[in-house]
């Protein structure tokens, strides 16, 4: 008797037995279904269309220049900033961010539960350039002209136009933009610690550009050409004492005075 109760309790070939199976009705999976669609159907409610997770803050990362602030991006985000984090449009966002013309570059993204974050590049100076009605106009190394203010900023060459009778015939060929553009190459390719002595920086032609030193030398840089090696060998020419340095032809500088 003892025996056949243990046999019982064998499964096939003698192994244990297997526990038995939990079977569903069609019932209860129709249950189970519809549990599971409420569960998915409020969760979607509460992200998307309630105000449990609506936006109620906005972090501004990149804000160095103490320039562009925080109200400057709030007012720039608008209502792109509002409502349901989930549904924030982030390319919108970023569209709008960018339009800020202190910005160069913009990056948005979400910090749940209720925080949009921005990241800002902001645009630097290469130069200034002196606007008719007053001020100087901030330009940065794209050429893209996105401040005004009373006094250049400090640290960047002031690039101004004083055309050789040549120069002026020539401008239906090279005209003013141009020139300014080759001063602007110029003054993005100038080392920190060279622009940082950097007073004026004056196109007298399209290969005659003169920058002026604040100690009162002058460098004949010639064209905007070839502006990373002559950025170069001027640094060098630095550690010599003069007046006037010439990298118009960067094989060949001189110093003088």
């Amino acid at each position: 008797m003892a025996d056949e109760e243990y046999e019982e309790e064998l499964g096939e070939e003698g192994g244990p037995a297997r526990p038995p199976r939990l079977r569903l009705s069609r019932r209860g999976v129709a249950v189970l279904a519809a549990l599971g669609a409420l569960v998915a159907g409020a969760l979607g409610w509460t992200v998307f269309f309630s105000s449990a997770l609506d936006v109620r803050g906005v972090a501004v990362q990149g804000l160095d220049s103490g320039r562009l602030t925080q109200q400057d991006v709030e007012r720039a985000l608008g209502g792109t900033a509002r409502g349901p984090l989930a549904r924030v449009d982030l390319d919108e966002a970023r569209a709008e961010v960018a339009k800020v013309p202190r910005v160069a570059r913009a990056e948005v993204w979400r910090g749940w539960p209720h925080t949009l974050r921005v990241k800002v590049t902001e645009r630097r100076p290469v130069a200034a350039i002196q606007h008719e009605g007053g001020g100087f106009v901030q330009v940065d190394a794209d050429g893209v002209e996105f401040a005004t203010e009373p006094q250049p900023p400090a640290g960047v060459p002031v690039v101004a136009l004083d055309l050789s009778g040549p120069a002026q015939d020539a401008l239906s060929v090279i005209d003013r933009p141009a020139l300014v553009r080759a001063a602007i190459t110029v003054a993005a390719g100038l080392p920190p610690e060279v622009a940082q002595q950097a007073g004026s920086l004056t196109v007298h032609s399209y290969d005659d550009i003169r920058l002026k030193l604040a100690s009162g030398a002058t460098v004949r840089w010639g064209s905007a050409q070839d502006t990373g090696r002559k950025a170069k060998v001027l640094t060098a020419l630095l550690g010599r004492k003069a007046s006037n340095y010439d990298v118009s032809a960067p094989d060949a500088p001189a110093v003088s005075g």
